[in-house]
């Protein structure tokens, strides 16, 4: 069967060898890069970025209320246009008198009268707050609710802005909300309002809505203040003509500060910002609960990846979070896989190595006896007797050598190459070919020497469909060589070796190689497929075989994802009658 030897004594590095691969200066780096705790991981500073950013600009969003504010701009003006309305009418109707001067026959002329018009303005304005003035037709001041006359001269009321109020705090809350929040959505495009000083207001040109209602149109305008009031810099005013009798004699201006508004959005954006807080806090706090749930555990993975680089053993373990059913139990539960495949692949190197030292010893050893002994012998016979000894051993040691140099390429070759669609039934019909014609070829030498004839390779007829596989196409055939090999050197003269190949339910491919030998020994099932097992039938020449054939084959079919079992055939009466080996590839 499979070619084996004993291994004897295994030669394993000791455990708390440094790795050959490490870099004098990766340690100092590794502990640079361990984070001191207390300090927030970059990971959940970015969490927290993210999350925050994402309220930030909502929040910004909702803070704008830039429709709101021209909502309630809008409101404002139509309520002050009303009430302008109303004083005009009022004026038109009780602030008039005939004119001075003669009108012509048959028609009534009026003007107003600005005494009258001042006390009536006077009596509308204290009802309503409302800062109100009265120009005649020429565009002359004629009265201002804000400026009392009497007998000593005249005194004019101004507004003056709120002295502070709370304390310091409270007071830089207001001055932040007011250089930063207020200014949002801008005023800068508004037309700037500037009063005129003291008694130049009565010489002083109207505004240009007043001028709009002299010609006859009702005029709103927004202004933008140099100097707040109250804590508004918004002006709403509104000009309205004073008419008689579908006569133009003067117009009625009212102005009105934006503190109603600035304090309605002022209202909005404080119940946003307490919702902000709150907010705030659950995302900073939920924020801080994922971030941990992802970076603790993946810090833990790191640092346990760590220490199995740079500690002695393998008393180190990868945390298993498998447990979570995410991402991160993925992460771990691959970790842990590969950390017990390297493992493994160490002890197999280890192993490997201390077989490769045994097995060239053998050879060495038989070489330099017979080195030292063919010196001292002066029969040319024995002398031609141990030279032969040397050239087999050399022999035996250059196959020993190119088989272990196949065997340790393969992995890195398998790990590189891409798997293509392989036919496996076109594979084994050419294999059977080839040996069918080996076979013919020898039965012509032996029926002139009269000796046996050699076992035949017959293939039987592939079924259920396509037997296409993805893999490496010269190793798979490297494994049907290998086992059709083997079990025509354990077949008797005569005998067959059948190639088996079907299709499974559950769309594998499974092929079966059987010949007619004396079987596999009874518990040795497994160990055939060790490195360097060694059971020759009888009578082969010794070193003919490296042992390594089958151990090569497994390792290919497992890179393919396949398995390789090796059992015997049974007759009727329960005897061995051969060996079969089961090659199972799994489905494209």
């Amino acid at each position: 069967m499979a070619s084996v030897t004993d291994t004897g004594s295994e030669v394993r590095a000791p455990d708390h060898a440094p790795s050959p691969s490490a870099k004098p200066g990766a340690a100092p780096r590794a502990a640079a890069r361990r984070r001191v705790r207390g300090v927030p991981s970059p990971l959940t500073l970015r969490i927290l970025a993210v999350n925050v950013l994402a309220l930030l600009l909502l929040v910004g969003a909702l803070l704008y209320l830039g429709r709101y504010q021209d909502r309630l701009v809008q409101a404002e003006l139509d309520a002050l246009e009303t009430e302008a309305r109303i004083f005009a009418s009022a004026l038109g109707e009780g602030a008039v008198q005939r004119a001075a001067d003669e009108p012509e026959l048959g028609q009534e002329s009026y003007e107003l009268s600005p005494e009258l018009g001042r006390q009536m303005i006077r009596r509308l304005a204290l009802a309503t707050e409302t800062h109100t003035r009265l120009y005649g037709p020429d565009g002359r001041l004629l009265s201002d609710s804000r400026v009392l006359t009497g007998s000593p001269g005249k005194i004019e009321i101004q507004e003056l802005p709120l002295p502070p109020s709370g304390d310091p705090a409270s007071r830089a809350v207001n001055e932040f909300y007011a250089r930063f929040i207020d200014v949002v959505p801008s005023r800068e495009n508004l037309p700037l309002y500037r009063e005129p000083p003291g008694h130049a207001a009565e010489s002083a040109a109207p505004p240009p809505n007043v001028e709009r209602a002299l010609a006859g149109e009702n005029s709103a305008t927004v202004w933008r203040l140099a100097s707040p009031v109250a804590r508004s810099n918004l002006l709403l005013t509104v000009a309205v003509p004073v008419q008689r009798y579908k006569e133009v004699l003067g117009a009625v201006l009212l102005s009105r500060s934006g503190t109603v508004i600035d304090e309605a959005i002022r209202s909005v954006r404080t119940d946003i910002l307490r919702v902000f807080a709150v907010a705030l806090l659950v995302t900073v706090l939920l924020s801080l609960y994922l971030a941990g749930t992802i970076a603790r555990p993946i810090r833990k993975l790191a640092q346990a990846a760590d220490r199995l680089r740079t500690g002695h053993g393998r008393h180190t373990e990868i945390p298993d979070f498998t447990r979570r059913g995410d991402e991160i139990g993925e992460l771990s539960g691959v970790l842990r896989d590969m950390t017990a495949a390297l493992w493994a692949r160490m002890d197999a190197i280890e192993r490997f190595a201390a077989d490769v030292a045994h097995e060239i010893k053998n050879p060495l050893t038989s070489l330099r006896s017979a080195v030292e002994t063919v010196s001292r012998i002066q029969d040319p016979a024995r002398r031609d007797k141990l030279m032969a000894i040397i050239a087999d051993d050399v022999q035996r040691l250059d196959r020993l050598i190119s088989d272990i140099s196949n065997a340790s390429r393969l992995d890195a070759e398998l790990s590189r190459a891409a798997l293509e669609p392989v036919d496996i039934g076109a594979m084994l019909r050419t294999l059977a070919d080839i040996h069918r014609t080996t076979a013919e070829d020898e039965d012509e030498d032996e029926d002139e020497d009269g000796t046996e004839a050699p076992p035949r390779v017959v293939i039987e007829p592939p079924r259920g469909g396509s037997l296409t596989v993805r893999g490496l196409e010269g190793r798979l055939t490297q494994v049907f060589q290998n086992l059709i090999a083997n079990a025509l050197s354990f077949s008797p003269p005569g005998g067959q070796v059948r190639l088996a190949a079907r299709r499974t339910p559950d769309g594998a491919v499974e092929v079966t190689v059987s010949d007619d030998g004396p079987g596999i020994p009874e518990g040795k099932e497994e160990a055939i497929f060790e490195r360097f097992y060694t059971e020759r039938p009888a009578g082969e020449k010794f070193g003919t075989h490296s042992g390594l054939g089958l151990s090569i084959s497994k390792q290919i079919v497992e890179a393919h994802g396949g398995t390789l079992r090796a059992a015997n055939r049974l007759g009727r009466a329960g005897e061995t009658t051969g060996a079969v080996f089961t090659v199972r590839l799994p489905r494209p």
